[in-house]
């Protein structure tokens, strides 16, 4: 595994896992005819979604991954940390990231949520601990409880996710202290050239989410990707995460199929030339996967 140097010299993963929720499990409505299906769901589909879930968590450590993505949003994170355990791994060789969610934010309870997240990872502190979006008239109270936890050691970076440079002055204003971190959606539809320099004159990492396009077809199926990964022998996706580090980014995949993670891991043995990176970045039309944080419903994400 490589790694990127932060600007306080820490090191963390050029590549990371976001493994996401559990998966959705539809709540069958109340009624006599419902009982069976509702005992199928809690002792059949549910069990077994996570044990899937586990199993491949597991595998994306076993396979090579080190930063680990995760958010209160997703839920106790208890398999997070049975992974890790499980794994064989030690603790301090995993980069685990965790994200204050929205609700938690507009409750204030910032403290209980991180804390309920320490014990359900089963560890003492997080690695990077971030909030999830910049919710309005919240996140510059939130990032003031965030630098305290830090202060407390219960974390070793600091940093934010979605964050415009707006929010960021703003941070750096109510506290005088900017993220090291910076995660934000980023792919060749959508280069946000403009926002990583911001980061860069600042000293912030900027760590890449979605950064496939979620497989949008106007990416995945353009015949310039299928070249440069052909003369590669390397696949589109494999092209485009390269991109991503060759621009200094750190991609976070979100895969739980054992095939696909070795494939998006196996990108440090070859590199893009400055005419292939180039032909890539002009793939840029503008176009998001995901909410802009300056217009969306934080209640809903």
């Amino acid at each position: 595994m490589n790694y990127a140097v932060l600007s306080d010299g820490t090191k963390i993963p050029e590549i990371g896992l976001g493994p996401g929720s559990v998966g959705y499990t539809p709540r069958p409505k109340q009624g006599r005819r419902n009982i069976f299906f509702r005992a199928w769901n809690k002792f059949i589909v549910r069990p077994m979604k996570r044990r899937r879930y586990l199993e491949a968590v597991i595998s994306a450590i076993n396979n090579g991954f080190r930063l680990i993505d995760y958010s209160a949003a997703y839920g106790d994170g208890k398999l997070i940390g049975k992974a890790i355990r499980s794994s064989g791994v030690k603790r301090e060789d995993i980069t685990l990231t965790t994200r204050v969610s929205n609700g938690a934010q507009f409750k204030g309870n910032i403290e209980d949520e991180f804390f309920a997240q320490l014990k359900n990872f089963g560890t003492d502190y997080v690695d990077i601990l971030m909030f999830h979006w910049p919710v309005t008239g919240c996140y510059e109270d939130t990032w003031l409880k965030m630098i305290e936890l830090k202060t407390k050691g219960y974390c070793r970076i600091l940093g934010t996710a979605n964050c415009h440079a707006h929010h960021l002055n703003a941070l750096e204003k109510v506290s005088g202290v900017l993220p090291l971190v910076n995660q934000f959606e980023v792919t060749p539809l959508f280069t946000q050239k403009d926002l990583i320099a911001f980061c860069r004159e600042r000293n912030i990492q900027v760590e890449s989410y979605a950064p496939l396009a979620r497989f949008d077809d106007r990416l995945m199926r353009l015949p310039v990707l299928k070249e440069i990964a052909e003369k590669h022998s390397k696949t589109v996706t494999q092209v485009i995460l390269r991109w991503h580090i060759q621009l200094g980014l750190i991609p976070i995949v979100r895969t739980l199929n054992i095939s696909h993670q070795k494939e998006n891991i196996d990108v440090f043995d070859f590199t893009l030339t400055d005419e292939e990176m180039t032909k890539i970045d002009s793939i840029n039309i503008n176009a998001r996967v995901r909410y802009d944080p300056d217009n969306c419903d934080f209640r809903i994400l």
